[in-house]
Protein backbone atom coordinates (compact mmCIF):
# COMPACT_ATOMS: atom_id res chain seq x y z
CA UNK A 1 0.00 0.00 0.00
CA UNK A 2 1.57 3.50 -0.95
CA UNK A 3 2.19 6.09 1.65
CA UNK A 4 2.05 8.84 -0.65
CA UNK A 5 0.21 12.20 0.04
CA UNK A 6 -2.67 13.26 -1.97
CA UNK A 7 -1.32 15.37 -4.25
CA UNK A 8 -3.07 19.25 -4.34
CA UNK A 9 -4.66 21.37 -7.24
CA UNK A 10 -3.05 24.43 -7.58
CA UNK A 11 -4.01 27.01 -10.68
CA UNK A 12 -1.69 29.40 -12.31
CA UNK A 13 -3.08 32.74 -13.98
CA UNK A 14 -0.85 33.95 -16.69
CA UNK A 15 -1.59 37.82 -16.24
CA UNK A 16 -0.39 40.30 -18.71
CA UNK A 17 -1.93 40.25 -22.45
CA UNK A 18 0.68 42.82 -24.48
CA UNK A 19 3.63 40.68 -23.36
CA UNK A 20 4.45 40.58 -27.22
CA UNK A 21 4.14 43.57 -28.48
CA UNK A 22 7.81 44.38 -29.11
CA UNK A 23 8.68 41.22 -30.11
CA UNK A 24 9.04 40.58 -33.67
CA UNK A 25 7.35 37.40 -34.96
CA UNK A 26 10.30 35.11 -34.85
CA UNK A 27 10.78 36.03 -31.13
CA UNK A 28 7.32 35.50 -30.36
CA UNK A 29 6.68 31.98 -32.47
CA UNK A 30 9.92 31.03 -30.23
CA UNK A 31 8.51 32.06 -26.79
CA UNK A 32 5.22 30.34 -28.35
CA UNK A 33 6.95 26.86 -29.12
CA UNK A 34 8.70 27.27 -25.70
CA UNK A 35 5.82 27.42 -23.90
CA UNK A 36 3.68 24.77 -25.43
CA UNK A 37 6.94 22.19 -25.03
CA UNK A 38 6.66 23.29 -21.11
CA UNK A 39 3.09 22.46 -21.07
CA UNK A 40 3.35 19.41 -23.14
CA UNK A 41 6.25 18.23 -20.59
CA UNK A 42 3.41 18.99 -17.63
CA UNK A 43 1.00 17.48 -19.13
CA UNK A 44 2.81 13.96 -20.05
CA UNK A 45 4.07 13.96 -16.67
CA UNK A 46 0.37 14.05 -15.50
CA UNK A 47 1.08 17.62 -13.64
CA UNK A 48 -0.86 20.02 -15.97
CA UNK A 49 -4.84 18.59 -15.56
CA UNK A 50 -5.82 21.04 -18.09
CA UNK A 51 -4.71 24.48 -19.52
CA UNK A 52 -6.25 27.19 -22.42
CA UNK A 53 -5.65 30.65 -23.22
CA UNK A 54 -8.38 32.94 -22.58
CA UNK A 55 -9.91 35.52 -25.19
CA UNK A 56 -8.58 39.22 -24.62
CA UNK A 57 -11.41 40.64 -24.35
CA UNK A 58 -14.83 39.45 -22.60
CA UNK A 59 -18.27 40.72 -20.39
CA UNK A 60 -17.90 41.98 -16.63
CA UNK A 61 -20.74 41.29 -14.78
CA UNK A 62 -21.27 43.07 -11.63
CA UNK A 63 -23.54 45.01 -9.19
CA UNK A 64 -27.00 43.92 -7.86
CA UNK A 65 -28.45 41.07 -9.94
CA UNK A 66 -25.97 41.07 -12.34
CA UNK A 67 -27.49 44.16 -13.85
CA UNK A 68 -24.19 46.15 -15.11
CA UNK A 69 -22.54 44.44 -17.88
CA UNK A 70 -19.71 46.23 -19.61
CA UNK A 71 -17.09 45.04 -22.09
CA UNK A 72 -13.61 44.11 -20.57
CA UNK A 73 -10.81 43.11 -19.10
CA UNK A 74 -8.87 45.73 -21.50
CA UNK A 75 -7.06 43.65 -23.97
CA UNK A 76 -3.55 45.52 -22.92
CA UNK A 77 -4.15 45.46 -19.05
CA UNK A 78 -1.00 43.90 -16.91
CA UNK A 79 -3.55 42.46 -14.98
CA UNK A 80 -5.51 40.55 -17.54
CA UNK A 81 -5.27 36.79 -17.39
CA UNK A 82 -4.42 35.65 -20.49
CA UNK A 83 -4.95 31.80 -19.32
CA UNK A 84 -4.67 28.93 -17.01
CA UNK A 85 -3.33 25.78 -15.97
CA UNK A 86 -4.58 23.63 -13.17
CA UNK A 87 -1.41 21.28 -11.71
CA UNK A 88 -1.87 18.68 -9.52
CA UNK A 89 1.33 17.92 -7.46
CA UNK A 90 2.41 17.55 -3.76
CA UNK A 91 2.92 20.96 -2.72
CA UNK A 92 2.63 24.80 -3.05
CA UNK A 93 6.67 24.94 -3.56
CA UNK A 94 6.12 22.53 -6.62
CA UNK A 95 3.40 24.72 -7.91
CA UNK A 96 5.67 27.64 -7.39
CA UNK A 97 8.85 26.42 -9.19
CA UNK A 98 7.08 25.44 -11.79
CA UNK A 99 5.45 28.96 -12.52
CA UNK A 100 9.02 29.72 -12.61
CA UNK A 101 9.59 28.13 -15.48
CA UNK A 102 7.18 30.18 -17.41
CA UNK A 103 8.72 30.82 -20.40
CA UNK A 104 7.30 34.89 -20.98
CA UNK A 105 8.01 36.39 -17.54
CA UNK A 106 10.99 37.73 -19.21
CA UNK A 107 8.85 39.79 -21.63
CA UNK A 108 6.43 40.86 -18.63
CA UNK A 109 3.60 37.90 -17.95
CA UNK A 110 3.37 37.18 -14.34
CA UNK A 111 2.02 33.89 -13.02
CA UNK A 112 -0.04 34.23 -10.10
CA UNK A 113 -0.37 30.70 -8.17
CA UNK A 114 -3.47 29.82 -6.15
CA UNK A 115 -4.40 26.68 -4.35
CA UNK A 116 -7.78 25.42 -5.05
CA UNK A 117 -9.81 24.65 -2.22
CA UNK A 118 -12.79 22.18 -1.42
CA UNK A 119 -14.84 25.39 -0.25
CA UNK A 120 -14.78 29.28 -1.01
CA UNK A 121 -13.67 31.47 1.90
CA UNK A 122 -17.89 33.13 2.55
CA UNK A 123 -19.31 29.16 2.60
CA UNK A 124 -16.08 28.51 5.47
CA UNK A 125 -16.97 31.59 7.42
CA UNK A 126 -20.87 30.86 7.54
CA UNK A 127 -19.91 26.87 8.22
CA UNK A 128 -18.03 28.40 11.39
CA UNK A 129 -20.79 31.03 12.70
CA UNK A 130 -22.96 28.37 12.71
CA UNK A 131 -21.25 26.20 14.42
CA UNK A 132 -20.07 28.27 17.53
CA UNK A 133 -23.65 29.77 17.39
CA UNK A 134 -25.17 25.87 18.33
CA UNK A 135 -22.68 25.47 20.83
Amino acid sequence: MSMESPKSEYLLLFRGTGWHKNLSPEEIQEVMTRWMAWFDGLTEKGIAQTGQPLADEGKIVSGSKGQTIVDGPFAESKEAIGGYFLLKVDSPEEAVEIARQCPALDYGVTVEVRPVVECCGAAHAASVAAASASV
